[in-house]
Formats: structure tokens, C-alpha cells, sequence
């Protein structure tokens, strides 16, 4: 579709237009579909991940803005995306209590730093250890946290490259899905953090030279940065 054409048809929606409301849906259906699928085989039936889907596509037709800097599916696909793990995080067949995501990204962030010290991957029965729990918990709790990724996770085979380089690669339609709802999180965040993850993360600056950019102190910029890296990977999810 023409991006005038688009812009025609979403006036028309905001205005009370149904058909034109039906139509948007209709041919942007792939777009629909292309996101849900990252969530196929995850306890929601494909039918109602649609579903789901379809309701943050027109919450995005409602408020999407002509003087937005954006095209619309680049709008849409975080609105998309939003709604389905709103409702596997909070309306899902397993509820998992904030505690325990709370629990589970600390696991990670003590898995990603065991790594990094020990060059090899913490055994359940380490992990259970550090955290005092027993290694079955251990698992459930890792297993609840499943959904929120690590932008610096090194996730594929040869573990060398991290989820933030296979995002900026953009080689196929997943990763730049991904690519895109980052950048939507990243955008959406308060000016400071963002200038934060920008210099840390896209820049390759290290947290004392990041301070000394921002006048503040080292310690002050790794608590700071923990904080911004926890939302961003909440809303990843």
C-alpha cells in the first residue's frame, strides 16, 4: 500500500470508519502474522495469538500520528508485539508472580557474569547455590524468566556474537522485527537512560567514560545501567 493510502484509510478508522478499519486489517494481515509467529508453541493457541495480535494493530491504527517520523508498520509491529506478551505475562496459562520475574532476571544477569568471569556456563546446582534455592526451583524460576532477553546475551552457536549484533545486522524478517521493537523500547525511554544505552551499547564507550560524559560517577552509571537494562529486557519480553 501506499503510504498516502494508508494515511487515507487510518484517518478514515480514527473517524469511526469500520470498513476502513476492516480493510487495514485485512491487508495487513502478513504484517499481523509475521510477528505473532515468534510466539507460536508457547501455551496460547495460534487462533487467539491472532487475535491478540489483531487488537494491538488497531490500538496502533487508533494512535498513530501522520507527523510521526515513521512508516505505520514500523509503528505497529511494538504495538503488535505489546499486546500478545502483555497477555502471556499477565492473562497467560501459567501465572508466574513478580517476585519471581524479578528472581529470574537476577539469575540471568548472575548466568551472563558467571560467564563472562569463568569463560564456561554455572551448573543448576551452582546457580541454586548462589541464590539459595533448590536446584528444581532453580529451573522453574529460570524457566518463568524464558521470555525477557539480554540485548548482550551471546545466544548463538559459536557464542561469540550477541543478540544486539545479530539486531543490527537486519539479514532476514525476524531480526528485523527484533530490530524494530528495540529500537521503539530505546526510543521510548527518558532522555539520560537513552543517552546511556547509546553510548554504551552503540557507541562502545565504557561506563568511566560514559560518566565522565554525563559529570556523574562510575558507580552511578553501572546502578544506573542495571535499572535501564532490566526495563528494557521487561519489555522485550
Amino acid at each position: 500500500m501506499e503510504r498516502e493510502e494508508v494515511l487515507e484509510l487510518i484517518k478514515a478508522a480514527q473517524g469511526g470508519d469500520n470498513c476502513a478499519c476492516e480493510e487495514l486489517l485485512t491487508r495487513n494481515s502478513p504484517l499481523i502474522k509475521s510477528v505473532i509467529r515468534r510466539y507460536k508453541n508457547k501455551g496460547v493457541e495460534y487462533d487467539d495469538l491472532y487475535q491478540l495480535g489483531c487488537v494491538g494493530f488497531v490500538k496502533a491504527v487508533k494512535n498513530f500520528s501522520a507527523e510521526y517520523d515513521v512508516r505505520f508498520s514500523t509503528y505497529a509491529v511494538p504495538m503488535i508485539a505489546g499486546e500478545v506478551k502483555r497477555f502471556m505475562r499477565d492473562d497467560g496459562p501459567i501465572k508466574v508472580s513478580r517476585g519471581t520475574k524479578a528472581t529470574a532476571i537476577k539469575m540471568a544477569r548472575f548466568v551472563e557474569e558467571y560467564k563472562h568471569e569463568h569463560n564456561e556456563s554455572p551448573t543448576i546446582e551452582t546457580i541454586a547455590a548462589a541464590f539459595g534455592v533448590e536446584p528444581q526451583e532453580a529451573v522453574f524460576i529460570m524457566d518463568s524468566g524464558k521470555y525477557p532477553v539480554s540485548i548482550y546475551d551471546r545466544n548463538d552457536d559459536d557464542n561469540t556474537r550477541t543478540l544486539l549484533d545479530k539486531l543490527q545486522t537486519g539479514d532476514d524478517e525476524d531480526e528485523r522485527l527484533d530490530k524494530m521493537m528495540l529500537k521503539h523500547i530505546i526510543g521510548a525511554l527518558p532522555v539520560r537512560e537513552k543517552k546511556i544505552i547509546l553510548l554504551r551499547y552503540f557507541a562502545d564507550k565504557t561506563q568511566a567514560e560514559v560518566a565522565r560524559v554525563l559529570n556523574v560517577s562510575q558507580v552511578q552509571i553501572s546502578r544506573l545501567e542495571n535499572k535501564i537494562l532490566t526495563k528494557i529486557r521487561e519489555e522485550y519480553a
